[in-house]
């Protein structure tokens, strides 16, 4: 499924398919200024939105073999909940 196939899921319901991309963009973005802000998301049945920090590691050049520094950073994690583990299984 992609975003698309979710606006016609979610038009199934409020009844448009102009309301059902605002509220899928909606949900989006509000979880990106969510995640940005470094707060977690979570939907109680679905799954945490958080965000990790990866510290700074040596890596090598896979075609030259030399060291390399990969700088840390921030990403973006999803823990999925109890209910949604259980409809997957």
């Amino acid at each position: 499924m992609n975003k698309g196939d979710l606006i016609n899921e979610v038009a199934k319901v409020v009844g448009t398919k102009k309301a059902a991309r605002q509220a899928v963009d909606c949900v989006l973005s509000s979880v990106a200024k969510a995640l940005k802000k470094k707060d977690s998301v979570t939907l109680i049945g679905f799954g945490t939105f958080k965000v990790l920090s990866r510290k700074a590691r040596k890596g090598r050049n896979p075609n030259t073999g030399e060291p390399i520094k990969i700088k840390a950073k921030k990403i973006p994690r999803f823990i999925p909940g109890k209910s949604l583990k259980d409809a997957v299984q």
